[in-house]
């Protein structure tokens, strides 16, 4: 069947870097060679971006971090919640997050990171469709490259319900693991998906000339 739910973007951005060194949601992108003059775009603004095209508005979740991060949220046309306590991890940031979905009055969302490049508009085109399309018993939908799953992934109010019920200490792929039959994975030709940015050498690696 066909379903027509009201999407939100969310990005959580609350982490500290604290292995990159500086806040990963502030790196240029794309990186450039030493010497070149870097982009004005950043991770955080990419996939704003990327997310605006096929959800009605982007929310950031942000930490500590929100005085560096509201002018480029603002500035492309999202808007931001503040976890409190981001100490409390990854999840909290989500939950945080979905709370705000559902208090605009929005049904779905598709979920990234700020700390990875941003997926091809075809990517996310092609999970939107594939949620929009799918079975009422499908909850989420998340890509899969070369066997890793990863990011965005688009989820629907029962997943959002199972996310906010599920215990703080509690992480997304224990939601994941529970809700399993409710879950459609999709293969996808897009490498970013599944690659996350921890440290300077893993950002550097992403320059032209280095990546695969």
């Amino acid at each position: 069947m066909t379903r027509a739910p009201g999407f939100a973007g969310v990005i959580l951005a609350a982490g500290e870097s604290s292995r990159m060194g500086r806040d990963k949601a502030l790196l240029p992108w794309p990186p450039l060679p030493a010497g070149q003059s870097p982009s004005n775009e950043t991770f955080l603004s990419a996939t704003i971006r990327s997310l605006s095209s096929a959800t009605e508005f982007v929310l950031v979740v942000v930490g500590k971090n929100e005085a560096a991060l509201a002018p480029i949220i603002y500035s492309n046309g999202a808007s931001l919640v503040v976890n409190p306590d981001p100490t409390r991890g990854q999840f909290s940031s989500l939950q945080t997050g979905l709370r705000a979905v559902l208090d605009h009055g929005r049904d779905a969302a598709i979920i990234t990171l700020v700390d990875r490049p941003p997926a091809s508009d075809k990517t996310i085109e092609k999970l939107r469709h594939t949620f929009d399309s799918a079975e009422e018993n499908i909850w989420a939908v998340v890509p899969e490259f070369s066997g890793k799953h990863g990011h965005p992934y688009v989820i629907g109010r029962e997943m959002i319900e199972a996310f906010l019920r599920a215990p703080a200490t509690w992480t997304a792929r224990d939601v994941e693991h529970q809700c399993q039959s409710h879950i459609q994975y999709v293969p996808v030709d897009d490498p970013f998906v599944a690659v996350n940015i921890n440290t300077p050498e893993e950002y550097e690696a992403l320059a032209p000339g280095k990546c695969d």
